[in-house]
This record gives structure tokens, C-alpha cells and sequence, in this order.
């Protein structure tokens, strides 16, 4: 594991295994800045999926592990696409 890779390249999601005490609204801070510093064209779901593998399972309770999980879960839910459904109106 190494600061500053392709996947992370702030090094941003290594510290925050680094910081004691972290809270998980600490961890979603950071992993919204981790999402938002990725370069042009990363695909943000394989730069996550590879994140996981490296470091969940020596930190599998770790709140950070808890927050890129769940953004893995979102990540793959298919969301609606559009804005309301407009009814017909009468007339």
C-alpha cells in the first residue's frame, strides 16, 4: 500500500486508515473528496472496487471500509433516470 497511486491520487483514503478515532462522517467526507479528485476518465467504480480489495480485509470494521462498501452498493443500484412523470391534465 503506498500514498498517492493512480487509485488514490491525494492519498486521501490511505491516511484516513491512518487516523485514530475517525468517525464514519469523517470517513464520508473524505471519500467525497477522494471521489471528486479522481483524474478525467477514471472509472471511478474499478478505482473503488480496487481500494476495497486493498484494504478491507485488514480493516474490515474500519469505518472507512464501511463508507467505500456502501458506495460500491450505491454504485451498482440502478437509479430512474429523468424527472417526473407528467400526468395528462384535464382539460
Amino acid at each position: 500500500m503506498k500514498k498517492g497511486d493512480d487509485l488514490d491520487p491525494k492519498g486521501l483514503i490511505y491516511e484516513s486508515y491512518r487516523i485514530d478515532g475517525i468517525t464514519s462522517e469523517e470517513c464520508r467526507t473524505i471519500f467525497l473528496d477522494w471521489a471528486l479528485s479522481l483524474p478525467d476518465g477514471q472509472d471511478s467504480r474499478s478505482a473503488l472496487s480496487a481500494l476495497v480489495d486493498r484494504y478491507a480485509a485488514d480493516a474490515p470494521d474500519h469505518p472507512m471500509t464501511q463508507v467505500m462498501r456502501e458506495g460500491l452498493d450505491t454504485m451498482s443500484r440502478p437509479r430512474r433516470r429523468g424527472g417526473w412523470r407528467s400526468r395528462p391534465r384535464d382539460s
